[in-house]
């Protein structure tokens, strides 16, 4: 089995070389690779990559850089063409994820009980950095409208923590450029697959220590807006 991380970059220099020395610390039980996909970033990012890859010369480490910011969405596309595992993992470049979670994650696939695992921020006794109410709400409304249209009974659709095989999205084209890329995932996953059948969806609670937007926090209210079509536009059609 191989594990492919998948981090989506942009402008994360203050945090970059913290998230990645998080990610190698962690004993998944299997070989790994890490995908980097820089969208872009101008705040001197791009420096640090040459020294990462000599402070790790024995880890399979891609880098891939996008000539212009497109999103999280066409930066993780990008991804998934150089991944090379048996199962993907999103991980963001900032520190609100805790990789320590990994394991977590993991397990019902390993166990051959789910294809696909969501890191719920709302679900389990995991500690979490109290979010600000509004953007919480946000959160929980657009995870309800996806919940109504897939039929999936999720608790976190807008979570960075997906994990799935690499066969779940075999023949699946994703179009959506920034953040709402969240609900476009779920809502063709929430689908029947090429044989017929509905993927193994679970979830599980994970900590979280969510970021300001002073501190450069990305998604604003504004990104709700392209999230609500995409959860009705990828219902209904392909």
């Amino acid at each position: 089995m191989r594990l492919s991380i998948i981090i989506p970059v942009f402008n994360e220099a203050s945090t970059l070389e913290e998230i990645l020395s998080r990610v190698l610390a962690v004993d998944v039980g299997m070989a790994r690779q890490i995908v980097i996909v820089d969208d872009g970033s101008s705040d001197g990012t791009r420096s640090l990559y040459p020294e990462l890859q000599r402070r790790w010369p024995d880890e399979d480490i891609q880098i891939r850089l996008q000539e212009a910011n497109r999103g999280k969405g066409a930066a993780l596309r990008e991804g998934f063409k150089l991944a090379t595992g048996d199962i993907f993992l999103i991980q963001d470049a900032d520190l609100e994820y805790n990789p320590e979670d990994y394991s977590r994650l993991l397990e019902p696939i390993l166990s051959d009980k789910a294809d696909v695992v969501y890191g719920s921020r709302y679900r389990g006794g995991a500690a979490h950095r109290v979010d600000r109410y509004w953007h919480t709400l946000g959160n929980k409304f657009v995870t309800l409208l996806s919940n109504m249209f897939s039929d999936l009974n999720l608790t976190d659709m807008e979570t960075c923590y997906k994990v799935f095989r690499a066969d779940v999205i075999e023949g699946l084209m994703f179009k959506c450029q920034r953040f709402d890329f969240e609900p476009e995932f779920t809502a063709k996953i929430a689908k029947r697959n090429r044989h017929g059948k509905h993927w193994r969806v679970y979830e599980v609670g994970i900590s979280y220590a969510g970021r300001s937007r002073d501190q450069g926090k990305k998604i604003s209210w504004l990104d709700g807006f392209p999230a609500l079509w995409a959860i009705i536009k990828y219902r209904f059609f392909n």
